[in-house]
């Protein structure tokens, strides 16, 4: 700090700063109410159609939350400079006051120009004649501790100044367009975060080998603490740099390379540091920093070499997307990482022809992964982990072409149009990792093979086609399904529907696709309904619906209905959903057809029925799955049903549960399905004694079985249609009991039809004792 500067410091363009930003806060605190009150919930509530409902819609709910980032970073400037400019007139007034005081004792202070000072004692005659002799060497104490003071004060106040500047700054540069949401109640917790990430950086770039127990505690208790701080990451990740960021994890996670001390005393919180590693890693990422931008593409460009270059070891893809199992990263980063990640997969396979023994697990093998059984060494596990955490990224990566049937080194062939001839095919990541892909193979301790890889790639699936993170649910601010993601759903069930046991093969999959299907209800009704008039209205869809068949979808749900937690997803979601939708035509009896020749209750009764004939259709298909899978294997698996089913209620009914009416145009909710909190507290009834194992009327009577038989099924799906329109009746205050009666007999046909279908499309399997033995 100048001494000049703070010595005559005039603080009015400080202060009618700090006025200002305080002026701006209040504003904009205006503007986050009026956005998101005003704003985005008139948006979520609006009868958005076409392009509007998914491009629209979701501007607006972004924009919303750009007046609340800008909020919080003008609150975050308005602490940091408010907090400096009070420290500074601090220091200021310190610094006056130590030269006022060697005025008194004699002692001026000098500028002596380019920020520096001079302190200097005054001459007085009678000093020469003191017969101590002491007066000299006092009055030079008396000038070096004016000197140290205020070299102190001017010290503190650069830090002051300094920390300040480098918090702003760091502030502004993680966004290169609109806001961020890094908030700090004041100057210092924001410089904390940077000091810190500085000196957890210079510790990591040590070598490996060389940190002690207290090294790995300070970077792990560190890392935990700050790993979502804005500043900090972004200052961390860069600081470290990509190549130091995958020696550093490799080096302490790798048994044949790693640090002995810490292998044996904190192996077993080897798996927190590389969550909160990735964590930090991945909100750095979302930086937009300069700095940021290049360590993103050093670390994809560094992805397919060795990390010890001539030296071997793993590759760069290979450590770091074990880092990417945990946190939410760029979207961007994520797409470019994952292009170049699969064009190393074409090199090293033949363009998928063979197997990657580059990426196959070997005694010699590097150890780099620490969360979960597998050892890491095939980086499309981790990477499709990440992917889980980020829909966007994952819609966008599955979509793309893995490889194109115009490459002469496309080796894939199929008979595409039934004539017995093979030709070349054209193949997306999505189908090349879920039908082609000739997996590493990997066993735990007691030789069962590990499946991660797989099971991330379901969990990817989940996200990419829901729009939320796998294992969420969808909320109000889930957009409707886009074309990105209606075309994936498409894929998928075809996929499924050409060869089953794509998934019955990988069973542990099937919750995921159990979701998925809970979550695109309104499509499959609407493509299991005959015809096409008023289909719209009687089962909407906002953004773009799946294109599906009848056959994909038989065959895709009867999958299904063969696993306990995807029969589970399946019953509950379509149970939500036609609980919701009933209640929704109780309350608008024209909404299906409105048909003038015909009274609103004939109109009612007509849409009614052909929601609870499909809902029985449903129901049919998973449980002649769920009756084909007990025959198999002896009723050995109906427990495990029941505790599938009952495990789920915590999913609940609620209007932004599972498999609500999803993207409907006339409803509110995730999607655009406006759905009242009435629907969605009945749907939570009858979803909740669902789970409970057994629903009872007000009679006591069960009306619900998780039971063995295939009757059990059957007759609980009618009796549950039939409380749904009951409840309908009872909460738009007009019950009909004809109606009641008659959707129970619908969703008889709709059950029956099942039976037709399965048979039809899956050469009679399904139907208790009539099953056909496996081969």
């Amino acid at each position: 700090m100048d001494f000049h500067a703070l010595y005559h410091a005039n603080f009015k363009l400080l202060d009618d700063a700090v006025t200002d930003w305080s002026t701006l806060v209040k504003h904009l605190a205006d503007l986050k109410k009026d956005a998101e009150d005003d704003l985005h919930k008139a948006a979520l509530k609006a009868d958005w159609a076409g392009v509007n409902a998914q491009v629209s819609r979701e501007f607006v709910g972004k924009t919303a939350g750009e007046f609340g980032d800008a909020h919080t970073q003008a609150t975050t400037i308005h602490n940091i400079l408010s907090d400096t400019r009070n420290e500074l007139k601090t220091f200021h007034q310190q610094l006056t006051d130590a030269v006022s005081r060697g005025q008194k004792k004699n002692l001026t202070v000098v500028d002596a120009g380019d920020g520096k000072f001079t302190v200097m004692g005054n001459t007085r005659p009678d000093w020469s004649s003191d017969p101590s002799g002491k007066t000299g060497a006092t009055d030079q104490k008396d000038v070096d501790d004016l000197r140290d003071e205020i070299q102190g004060i001017l010290s503190k106040a650069s830090e002051s100044d300094n920390t300040a500047k480098t918090v702003l700054m760091a502030l502004v540069d993680q966004t290169t367009m609109g806001f961020s949401d890094a908030s700090y109640k004041d100057r210092d917790a924001a410089a904390d975060a940077v000091k810190e990430a500085d000196e957890l950086a210079k510790l990591a770039k040590k070598n490996p080998d060389d940190l002690s127990v207290e090294d790995f505690d300070r970077l792990n208790a560190g890392l935990k603490k700050y790993a979502n701080d804005p500043l900090f990451s972004e200052r961390f990740a860069t600081g470290l740099g990509p190549q130091k960021t995958l020696e550093f994890w490799t080096g302490i996670s790798d048994p044949n390379r790693g640090n002995y001390e810490l292998g044996h005393k904190r192996l077993d919180q080897f798996d927190d540091l590389q969550r909160n590693l990735g964590l930090t890693l991945a909100h750095a990422t979302q930086s937009d920093s300069t700095d940021m931008a290049e360590w993103k593409r050093k670390m994809i460009d560094i992805g397919d070499k060795p990390l010890y270059g001539d030296r071997g070891g793993p590759m760069g893809f290979q450590v770091m997307s074990n880092l990417m199992r945990t946190g939410d990263y760029d979207d961007q980063f994520l797409k470019d990482y994952g292009t170049k990640l699969m064009a190393t997969e074409r090199k090293m396979t033949g363009n998928g022809e063979h197997g990657n023994p580059i990426w196959q697990r070997t005694g010699m093998s590097s150890w780099l992964n620490r969360i979960g059984d597998d050892s890491g060494n095939d980086p499309l596990t981790g990477y499709l982990k990440g992917l889980s955490n980020s829909p966007d990224a994952a819609t966008d990566f599955l979509n793309q072409q893995y490889i194109s049937k115009d490459d002469p080194d496309d080796p894939f062939e199929r008979d595409t149009d039934g004539n017995g001839k093979k030709g070349k095919v054209s193949l997306s990541n999505f189908q090349y990792l879920f039908e082609e892909r000739d997996w590493p193979k990997e066993a735990d301790l007691h030789g069962d093979d590990i499946v991660t890889g797989q099971n991330n790639l379901a969990l990817a699936l989940e996200a990419a086609t829901t729009g939320h993170p796998a294992g969420e649910m969808p909320t109000l601010d889930t957009p409707p399904h886009n074309a990105g993601q209606a075309k994936l759903v498409e894929d998928l069930f075809h996929s499924v529907s050409e060869d089953p046991k794509r998934l019955t093969g990988h069973s542990y999959m099937s919750d995921s696709m159990g979701q998925i299907a809970a979550e695109y209800m309104p499509d499959i009704h609407r493509e299991l309904h005959a015809g096409s008039s008023s289909e719209k209205a009687l089962f909407p869809v906002a953004g773009t619906a799946a294109a599906l068949n009848e056959r994909d979808i038989t065959r895709f749900l009867y999958a299904v209905g063969q696993n306990p937690e995807g029969y589970a997803a399946v019953n509950l979601g379509q149970t939500s959903y036609t609980t919701q939708l009933m209640q929704y035509h109780f309350e608008h009896p024209s909404a299906y057809t409105g048909d003038p020749a015909f009274s609103e209750a004939d109109n009612l009764k007509q849409g009614t029925e052909q929601i609870a004939r499909k809902a029985g259709e449903i129901e049919g298909i998973i449980g002649a799955g769920r009756a084909y899978q007990a025959e198999l294997e002896g009723g050995a698996k109906d427990a495990d049903y029941n505790a599938a089913i009952e495990s789920a209620g915590s999913w609940g009914g609620t209007a932004v549960g599972i498999g609500i009416g999803m993207a409907t145009e006339p409803m509110t909710g995730p999607g655009g399905a406006i759905i009242g909190d009435v629907a969605g507290a009945t749907a939570d009834e009858i979803i909740g004694k669902i789970t409970e194992g057994a629903m009872r009327d007000s009679s006591g009577e069960i009306i619900y079985r998780n039971g063995e038989s295939f009757e059990d099924t059957s007759d609980s799906t009618y009796k549950v249609v039939e409380l749904a329109a009951r409840k309908a009746g009872e909460n738009s205050g007009h019950r009909y009991p004809l109606i009641e009666a008659s959707v129970a007999t619908a969703a008889e046909d709709g059950f029956n039809t099942a039976g037709t279908k399965v048979h039809k499309y899956l050469d009679g399997e399904g139907i208790p004792r009539q099953l056909d033995t496996e081969d």
